[in-house]
């Protein structure tokens, strides 16, 4: 059944015009008959994790990206792994897949929709949409530039002498792109870049053609839907141009739309800023984001290991709101993107941010950074794999593994739904190389893995064996435990500022306690009525804990009478 007059409340809050917001929703009502699918299931549990992969990050001569990855997932992972994210899988220009030509179609390198749908027999997907912006290739903006109906609004022109100090800037690039068209030159919002251009959402016809892209989506195969960069969608001169009130409207309609199209589909929201602007996206719990990126974790978690103190850490974890039931934390490390810095700010000091900057280029990485509006700029995110973040060419092996094992454990162990990028999984490395010929600094994280290589590294006494069968050990132990589940209550405990500790309890009455050392040193902690046993070693625990330098203990606590 179609609420109908919860989408004409949400689009006469967008465009101040009820009368207009009546006419777009009739004709959404004809545009999107025949999307309807029937319920993808309920609430997300312990079971639920996901790995974040680009369609093509494993390849074999002769095959499609989509099916190299589906038969290496079915041979190698199972189901230690819920659901996969496929990074932009449609055709594009630019930006490794975040220049979208078509929406709708998938990259014929990749494979089609059957290899899509045939990836969801098996694990449930996240679908990317890239919906601020579409590449300067694509049919609407070539009708844009022919000064073609409908296409002569669904772009930004913007007066090039306007004052726009107060937008947010996510890169040192310029903000207008100008641009000959058959009316003459024109100047176009260009957020991201000269290819990336943005769409104009105070255009009704671009916000149906968006909500049926997002409907198609949910129609082929996605349980997840991630709204790229989605605190830009909106603009107004003499704002930020970030988080406006019109931006969370959109993301109400979509979630409204969704649960009478598509219901048990989740949205996921991309924003990559402070915590306060992060957090809103949930809405008041029930009308807007199902997930939102932890994106202070990945710095925060760098930090401690790095520091060997989890003070900072467990200090954000207390704070850190509990999610209203049906909405979670998507908690991840490393991603295709660097690992962000703004989230940080007002956790961590503009001297503990510089020490992360200062790691990233000792340990091999970049930096990129962003404009600040008044001819300054600041680091914006970290462009380094996440294993190499941890430690540097003077730390062995052995110590650089166990630190980073360290780090997906607080991962694993947080509340909310767990996300492993591919290459960490895979325990790759920096790659200096894919760097180096693109001149993309965050194509150090984005290597293209020949499978065969691969699956021989992971069948030999290699490092990369080493981490992917603890990580899916460690996914698989997680899985079996409801305390970790996401309705499941966290209790920071403070033991020692060397050791990161918290108590999981589930409804049922399952408690696990987590000790994860973050420092090198070995720590001994006397805990008063503590019996269990630790699920990562199997050993009995009981009262004295003796943690050895970056070792991690869940503890199966003895129910109590």
């Amino acid at each position: 059944m179609h609420r109908k007059e919860e989408w004409v409340k949400s689009l006469a809050f967008i465009y101040d015009d009820e009368a207009l917001a009546r006419e777009i929703a009739d004709k959404m009502e004809k545009r999107f008959e025949g999307l309807e699918t029937p319920s993808k299931g309920g609430w997300l549990d312990e079971k639920a994790s996901m790995l974040i992969t680009y369609g093509d990050s494993l390849h074999r001569e002769g095959e499609k990206g989509l099916q190299t990855l589906h038969r290496f997932l079915k041979a190698h992972v199972g189901d230690a792994i819920s659901a996969v994210h496929i990074l932009p899988m449609f055709p594009y220009t630019s930006d490794d897949g975040f220049s979208v030509v078509d929406y709708k179609k998938i990259n014929e390198k990749l494979g089609d929709w059957e290899d899509v749908e045939a990836l969801s027999g098996d694990y449930q997907l996240m679908f990317d949409a890239v919906i601020n912006h579409i590449s300067k290739s694509s049919r609407w903006f070539s009708g844009y530039l022919n000064c073609e109906e409908p296409y002569k609004d669904y772009f930004i022109t913007a007066d090039p002498d306007a004052d726009y100090s107060s937008v947010t800037r996510p890169r040192a690039l310029p903000l207008l792109t100008a641009f000959d068209t058959k009316e003459g030159k024109k100047y176009v919002w260009t957020t991201f870049s000269e290819d990336q251009i943005d769409l104009n959402f105070a255009c009704p016809d671009v916000l149906i053609e968006i909500m049926d892209v997002l409907l198609t989506y949910a129609n082929r195969g996605a349980r997840f839907i991630r709204l790229d960069a989605v605190g830009f969608m909106w603009k107004e001169p003499g704002t930020s141009c970030m988080h406006l009130p019109k931006t969370h409207e959109i993301i109400r309609l979509a979630r409204k739309l969704l649960e009478d199209y598509a219901p048990g589909t989740f949205l996921i929201t991309e924003t990559n800023v402070p915590q306060e602007d992060n957090l809103s996206y949930f809405g008041n719990g029930r009308n807007e984001a199902h997930l939102v990126y932890q994106f202070p974790l990945p710095p925060l978690t760098m930090f401690t290991l790095l520091k060997g103190d989890a003070g900072h850490l467990t200090e954000w974890a207390e704070k850190l709101p509990v999610p209203a039931e049906g909405t979670t934390y998507f908690n991840f490390l490393s991603s295709h993107d660097g690992i962000g810095v703004r989230p940080v700010e007002g956790i961590l000091s503009a001297e503990e941010r510089q020490f992360l900057v200062d790691a990233a280029f000792r340990n091999g990485g970049a930096v990129s950074y962003k404009d600040n509006g008044d001819g300054t700029k600041s680091p914006y995110e970290l462009n380094i794999n996440y294993q190499d973040a941890l430690a540097g060419p003077e730390d062995s092996d052995e110590t650089r593994i166990a630190r980073f094992l360290a780090a997906e454990t607080i991962l694993l162990s947080l509340q909310g739904m767990p996300a492993i990028y591919i290459h960490s999984l895979l325990g790759s490395r920096n790659d200096y190389y894919g760097k180096s010929v693109s001149g993309i600094p965050r194509r150090i994280n984005r290597e293209q893995l020949d499978a065969d290589v691969l699956e021989k590294a992971l069948t030999s006494d290699t490092n990369r064996r080493i981490i992917f069968e603890e990580l899916l050990r460690r996914l698989g132990i997680r899985a079996g435990h409801a305390a970790f589940s996401q309705e499941a209550a966290k209790q920071i405990l403070r033991l020692d500022k060397r050791v990161f500790a918290l108590l999981r309890t589930a409804k049922e009455g399952e408690r696990i306690m987590v000790l994860i050392n973050v420092s090198e040193e070995e720590v001994g902690l006397s805990l008063e009525d503590v019996r269990g046993v630790d699920l990562l070693s199997g050993s009995t625990v009981e009262q004295n804990v003796l943690l050895k330098g970056y070792e991690c203990r869940w503890i199966l606590l003895e129910q109590t009478a």
